[in-house]
């Protein structure tokens, strides 16, 4: 035990003279939005997709735009990628007639992908693709890049999506890091860890201030109510789509797996399992189909029985968008309503847990 004023060693980070971030505890913060141009250009660009495949050739330009933010936070050895980016490239296409002699149509197109974010890392992005000539031959080699195109763009943003969860940029240093802490520190590199040591502060205080800003827009719900059942079988009734689909009066599919996919209200909010916990947690991800595209939300229900027979239920429901794709400014208030009136006080009507 440590003396009295001294603290426990274990759970102190020590100011270093050589400024060494040990176990990259203070926050580390690497910008990569040029990172991911370089990145995303060296898979997309200059790549051709189809080269007389009935008699039609199509390639991938260059990235005309991305525009965003982009970064990886490291503390603890802990990677934290942070992107939201917004992605144009074009791409050129031609078809010939049938012996291939001569070009019946030569023309351009886009690609936008308006919202890659790590908030979605999981799921394909929305995108958008267009071609300049819009007849019949036009009609046809679009109908080619979304066929061949798609899928290969799709492909490449889940690799960088990859490689930023490893890091992207700053995974080598992380590596370097972990190599040269070993070894003694040479001055001039004591002096640049030790500059980098004193805007650690600083630099959390930045993340902090960027995260607020992307969080702006957005609220969250939290609310504690008190049913007359065990806990066990309030979990299961929000777990089980035949008594939700009793209680909801609409058609529900839940997986009871981690990771699998819900479907509820008709299939107006989807989302899947992060985390389940029998009769004490359950943590999803919830999107309904008015919000704006990308958007997803946490919901966290928390289930404590203080005594045998009584259940009180937590909810925390975080990251709800003020307003929907159509500009409506109700959001949080209809969702709000519909967690007390369509689900808590229509399971107390149903199964008769109301106290």
């Amino acid at each position: 035990m440590a003396k009295m004023g001294e603290g426990d060693k274990r759970w102190i980070v020590e100011d270093r003279p050589d400024g060494t971030n040990v176990h990259n505890w203070h926050w580390a913060e690497t910008d990569c939005l040029d990172w991911s141009r370089n990145f995303l250009s060296d898979r997309l660009c200059n790549k051709t997709l189809l080269s007389g495949e009935g008699n039609l050739y199509i390639k991938i330009k260059k990235i005309e735009k991305l525009e965003g933010e982009a970064y990886v936070n490291i503390r603890k050895g802990k990677i934290i990628p942070g992107y939201e980016l917004n992605l144009v490239i074009s791409y050129e296409a031609e078809a010939k007639d049938s012996d291939g002699s001569s070009v019946l149509l030569s023309t351009e197109g886009s690609v936008e992908v308006p919202y890659i974010s790590d908030e979605n890392a999981g799921e394909d992005p929305e995108i958008r693709i267009t071609i300049k000539d819009d007849g019949g031959i036009g009609k046809r080699l679009k109908d080619a890049f979304i066929a061949k195109g798609k899928p290969f763009v799709f492909e490449k943003i889940r690799e960088y999506v990859d490689a930023m969860a490893k890091g992207g940029p700053a995974k080598d240093d992380l590596e370097s890091k972990k190599v040269t802490a070993k070894n003694p520190v040479s001055g001039s590199a004591a002096a640049s860890n030790s500059a980098a040591a004193n805007n650690s502060a600083s630099n959390a205080k930045e993340i902090k201030k960027k995260e607020e800003k992307r969080r702006e827009g957005f609220k969250t719900i939290t609310m504690s109510e008190k049913f007359s059942c065990r806990a066990r079988d309030l979990y299961e009734i929000l777990m089980d789509e035949n008594r939700w689909k009793g209680f909801s009066q609409s058609n529900a599919r839940i997986s009871k797996e981690v990771g699998g996919e819900i479907s509820i209200f008709d299939g107006s909010v989807t989302g899947r399992n992060l985390e389940l916990q029998e009769g004490k947690l359950i943590v999803q991800q919830w999107r309904f189909g008015s919000w704006p595209d990308g958007i997803v939300s946490t919901v966290r229900l928390t289930f404590d029985e203080p005594e045998s027979g009584v259940t009180i239920v937590k909810l925390t429901h975080a990251d709800v968008p003020e307003e929907d794709r159509y500009g409506n400014a109700t959001v949080v208030e209809n969702t709000e309503r519909g967690w007390r009136d369509l689900i808590f006080q229509k399971i107390r009507a149903v199964f008769g847990f109301g106290i």
